[in-house]
């Protein structure tokens, strides 16, 4: 394979902090790279040199091969708020376009189109102002895959990206043929589309080839070794320094390179990896005392500007329990988080029916995407005073008297993290947590999380992240509607594709159906088919509305009974009474439910 790109000697420092220096790596065609390192080391500072944006301190090269064309998606995408989607692509293509003909130009646009529909942004002529960060992300990327270019250069293409335009992504720089370099928290991500991990540590570069679990154990395997070759550099060390302590008369005439060395095995001696995983209960912040009620959801609805984004949602939420919740941008996710803590006021807009019933003893910790706030001035340590929390997450000794603003804005989300923790909260709900976050982050907060005493939700488009986390998902499926599901999110995925294979076995075995004969079906009176659809009699139109009412009235009497029957607080004969009107209602609601389903349908 031909070299697509060559990198010598490059490196990067912002004051007296050095990022990296004097690397080399080399990608070849085919090659599909990740870039793997902890925030603020320089990961970003890399991809804008090698798409020519910034440059190295050192000079050094930056050789890509002869007329392959390059696209470069940064995190940020410049963009003007007054033009269209489609205005907005085509102004930034004009380096694609500018020499086509019209039939190459117009198969350009047929790939925009095609992309903005796979992207599900139907409406070409949306203003750009008017989209969220994941529609803007999806521009983005559209503008980027129209190109077709040789070489993508991609700084976090999955941030603000829903689970569906990711799992589209994903699938379709699985099957080009381009070259990829890029920096991704996704692991799943990483593991379906990289062939090669790249690790920025310590102002080096490591390559391991093959997937994350691989990275993972190589990794591991080099650590080792480091540290076996500093423990021998330790007893050098040692005997080094009985030396430097001998009298003066001792190191007479001694040679000025043994001092010099000494000072150079002085500074190797006290360089190690920390690679002993931490007890978790030595960080872990206990939650405070969490009662039976917690939050206490009933016929809960929410309407902006003619639109419903949350209908008829009954649901009592339970100690420990932990939920994902999942759905396209826009869908009504973060509304539906500051309904059930109280955040939505009527001077915000919108309007909100139902209750919302908040128990006494809840103390919830918030973690939003936005409204990230420090106090001007303060350095790491006044934000979060415990040491041991914050170097469990990364913040090294050197860091802790920095100012907050000097940070990266991938430390600063995970300061923002601890600030929440802090607080001891028995709920916590964290609102795409993941966006920023780098992944020796993510797994540090995956092991915080699963120790949790508490309950949790978590929205979130990070596949690893749910499925490590929830015991199930409250699906958001537009118009208000919210369906749950229990298990985690790979198996929720599983479930859909067998559910539409099933579907799509159905429909052709109806397709071949259609192609036999038919035989008629005479009704006195009439000459219809049997075949054809019966409209519903007028009480039969009654019973279903009156069964679409009582649904969840009977829900609700459900969750409350498996809330007092967890409760521990009933008497025995409370206890008796209420699990024979568990078991009658179950079947009741059944029974309702298989009704409401013959007459739908």
């Amino acid at each position: 394979m031909p070299s697509y790109l060559q990198i010598e000697n490059i490196s990067k420092s912002y004051g007296p902090k050095v990022l990296f220096k004097g690397i080399d790596f080399n990608i070849n065609e085919g090659d599909k790279v990740a870039l793997i390192a902890p925030n603020g080391t320089g990961k970003t500072s890399l991809l804008r040199i090698l798409a020519g944006k910034d440059s190295s301190d050192s000079g050094g090269k930056v050789l890509f091969l002869k007329d392959i064309r390059i696209a470069f998606l940064e995190q940020d995408y410049a963009y003007d708020p007054g033009k269209s989607i489609f205005e907005q692509i085509m102004g930034d293509s004009l380096e694609w376009t500018r020499d086509l003909d019209q039939d190459h130009l117009w198969q350009y646009e047929l790939r925009v189109n095609r992309l903005l529909d796979q992207f599900g942004l139907q409406d070409r002529n949306k203003l750009m102002k008017d989209l969220s960060g994941g529609e803007i992300k999806r521009v983005a990327l559209t503008r980027m895959l129209a190109s077709e270019a040789d070489f993508y250069i991609m700084d976090e293409p999955t941030n603000h990206l829903d689970i569906d335009a990711i799992e589209f992504l994903e699938s379709h720089l699985k099957h080009s043929r381009c070259t990829l370099f890029m920096v991704t928290h996704d692991r799943y991500f990483l593991d379906r589309v990289c062939n090669t991990v790249m690790e920025m540590d310590r102002g080096g570069i490591f390559i391991y080839r093959g997937d994350y679990m691989n990275f993972l154990e190589k990794r591991q395997e080099r650590i080792d070794n480091y540290n076996a070759e500093t423990e021998k550099v330790r007893n050098l060390f040692r005997r080094e320094l009985e030396w430097m302590h001998a009298s003066p008369c001792a190191r007479t005439g001694k040679a000025k390179y043994r001092k010099q060395a000494f000072w150079d095995i002085k500074e190797r001696a006290e360089d190690t990896y920390v690679t002993k995983k931490v007890d978790m209960s030595e960080t872990q912040i206990k939650g405070t005392y969490l009662g039976n009620k917690v939050i206490n959801c009933r016929n809960l609805s929410f309407y902006w500007d003619g639109k419903c984004y949350l209908k008829n949602f009954t649901y009592n939420f339970q100690r420990y329990e932990r939920v994902g919740i999942v759905g396209r941008n826009a869908a009504g996710k973060t509304t539906f988080l500051n309904l059930i803590t109280g955040g939505w006021k009527p001077e915000l807009g919108g309007r909100m029916e139902g209750v919302v019933d908040l128990g006494e003893s809840l103390r919830i910790g918030y973690y939003h995407q936005s409204g990230m706030e420090f106090k001007p001035g303060q350095t790491v340590l006044e934000t979060v005073n415990d040491t041991h929390l914050l170097g469990r997450f990364l913040f090294t000794h050197d860091m802790l008297n920095n100012p907050v603003e000097r940070l990266s804005g991938g430390e600063k989300r995970r300061l923002y993290l601890l600030t929440i923790l802090m607080k001891e909260p028995n709920f916590l709900i964290l609102d795409e947590p993941t966006n920023d976050l780098d992944i020796m982050t993510l797994e540090i907060l995956e092991e915080y999380l699963q120790e949790f005493k508490g309950s949790l939700i978590i929205v979130s488009h990070d596949r690893h992240f749910l499925d490590r986390l929830v015991d199930h998902l409250f699906v958001f499926c537009g118009d208000g509607v919210v369906k749950d599901f229990v298990g985690n999110y790979t198996e929720y995925r599983t479930f859909i594709k067998d559910y539409e294979a099933a579907q799509k076995k159905i429909a052709g075995q109806a397709g071949n159906d259609a192609q036999k004969p038919k035989q008629k079906t005479v009704i006195p009176g009439t000459d219809q088919e049997s075949s054809k659809p019966r409209k519903l009699s007028w009480k039969e139109q009654q019973e279903l509305k009156a069964l679409e009412e009582r649904l969840p009235e009977l829900e609700e009497e459900k969750a409350e009974l498996e809330a007092k029957l967890s409760s521990g607080t009933l008497s025995a004969q409370e206890l008796q009474e209420a699990s024979l009107r568990y078991g009658t209602l179950k079947d009741e609601l059944d029974a309702a439910e298989m009704r409401w389903l013959e007459l739908s349908q």
